[in-house]
């Protein structure tokens, strides 16, 4: 495990509101929850931040873990002097809110995960695709082929400046930083701590998701005792953006 780094964040809402920590995809900057940001700043005070490689936070060497990851937010937490929170992962956001409950439960009200898994297998996908982008310099040469698997096709048909702005945020990323995270999906593995969560947890899938099918969201909330789940559809991976007022509505009722 890597030393815990001081994470980029913004906060939003209520000042002394109850906080709602927000940790985005693979990929993306703390600016993937603006679809969510307008209508859940007057319940919560909102910590939106950049995994470690991502958007402003730091880039230390890799490999990373998910621990790494799940560290760095509770360092965040104790910086912003928050002995407890609510949190709302998508994805790899989704895996780092999993080792926090399981980790770390008495910093934890509630929970949502989004389009997200507790083990994704195989590896060597991750590898080559880590691989990939650190030979090449640039998450660039593989932007085009995740963007794709983001959103269904006909949301991408009529959203063409939401999907340009969703591949540029994966084209910037630091390559080291994207190439780090891919590393550590490929060696998590958190099933055998979800029978163990005691925080409320709602979990959400996307029916059209393939990069994280539902039978992942799914196998979660089997695990994870007295959990809810919910099956968007249509939805691909980018779920809070494409049923943006969906996954709202969703995470509100499940806060209040």
């Amino acid at each position: 495990m890597t030393d815990a780094v001081k994470l980029h964040h913004a906060l939003d809402g209520l000042v002394d509101g109850p906080a709602l920590l927000l940790g985005g995809s693979l990929g993306t900057t703390l600016e993937m929850w603006e679809p969510q940001r307008a209508a859940l700043e007057p319940i919560a005070q909102l910590v939106r931040f950049d995994h470690r490689g991502h958007g402003r936070s730091p880039v230390p060497a890799g490999p990373y873990r998910i621990d790494d990851l799940g560290h760095d937010v509770l360092r965040l937490m104790d910086d912003l002097q928050l002995e407890r929170a609510n949190y709302c992962g998508l994805s790899i956001g989704g895996m780092v809110g999993q080792w926090l409950a399981i980790n770390a439960p008495e910093r934890l009200d509630r929970l949502i995960l989004i389009c997200t898994a507790a083990f994704l297998p195989p590896a060597d996908p991750w590898l080559e695709r880590a691989a990939t982008v650190r030979s090449a310099g640039t998450p660039e040469v593989i932007a085009d082929v995740v963007v794709a698997r983001w959103f269904t096709e006909p949301f991408a048909d009529t959203h063409p400046e939401t999907v340009a702005r969703h591949r540029a945020m994966i084209a910037a990323t630091d390559p080291g930083g994207y190439a780090a995270c891919c590393e550590a999906i490929a060696a998590m593995d958190l099933r055998a701590g979800l029978p163990s969560v005691t925080t409320p947890t709602l979990v959400l899938s996307g029916a059209q998701d393939p990069s994280i099918p539902p039978s992942h969201g799914r196998a979660i909330a089997d695990a994870i005792p007295g959990s809810r789940y919910e099956l968007l559809d249509p939805a691909a991976h980018l779920a809070t953006v494409e049923r943006a007022d969906a996954v709202t509505e969703l995470v509100i009722g499940f806060l209040e």
